[in-house]
């Protein structure tokens, strides 16, 4: 079969517009991605939270309790964080009821003392080793006269302190017996910033009222 001049300048022509439509797709996708990488860093930058909390657990106003309460719970805490600090999972697993329940930001539940003790010891010989705790105090809030709920953002850290926490905890605590404030159930929640903001872009009534 004799190829003319006119076929092999057709097939050329042909694979020109396939380079030109290869170059034109290629160039699209790449604005298309630093599009999305400047709008993902935009909403990532303005995320920032009004409500950080205060340094201070004591500090609190709380809803219900007395400042005697108040004080005991901040100190159940403080004795956790430094527990955690010093990367000692006994003491650590001493400021949790013998039947309590620890859910991690990444949605791994432990049930009792025994079992988050364990855990955390693993954790502190691996690669929890020489962490520390960071963390600041939204709310508390008493029922009764022997429960407590603490809300507050916290992190983990190395060397530095972070200047913003990444995540939201809630820590219910309870009298025991014997008098002592203990944490019954602890849940940690990974906030997602990037997502928080495009919700509140798309519906601003969901936006809290403290973030307003």
């Amino acid at each position: 079969m004799t190829v003319t001049a006119t076929d092999a300048e057709t097939v050329t022509t042909h694979k020109s517009r396939r380079r030109t439509i290869v170059r034109a797709l290629g160039v699209t996708t790449l604005a298309l991605g630093l599009t999305a990488a400047g709008g993902y860093t935009w909403l990532s930058q303005t995320s920032d939270v009004r409500n950080a909390g205060v340094a201070e657990c004591a500090t609190i106003t709380p809803d219900g309790g007395s400042a005697a309460d108040l004080q005991a719970v901040c100190g159940t805490i403080a004795q956790m964080t430094a527990a955690w600090d010093r990367n000692d999972a006994d003491a650590y697993g001493a400021t949790f009821t013998e039947n309590a329940t620890y859910t991690t930001f990444l949605g791994t539940h432990y049930q009792g003392r025994a079992d988050l003790t364990e855990a955390h010891r693993a954790l502190f010989s691996g690669f929890l080793k020489g962490t520390k705790l960071a963390d600041s105090f939204l709310d508390a809030r008493f029922y009764g006269g022997n429960v407590a709920i603490v809300t507050t953002r916290g992190d983990r850290y190395d060397d530095k302190r972070p200047s913003e926490l990444s995540k939201t905890q809630t820590y219910t605590l309870v009298r025991e017996s014997d008098g002592q404030w203990r944490i019954a159930s602890f849940h940690n929640t990974q906030r997602q910033p990037v997502m928080e903001r495009i919700s509140f872009l798309f519906d601003p009534a969901t936006k809290p009222q403290a973030e307003r």
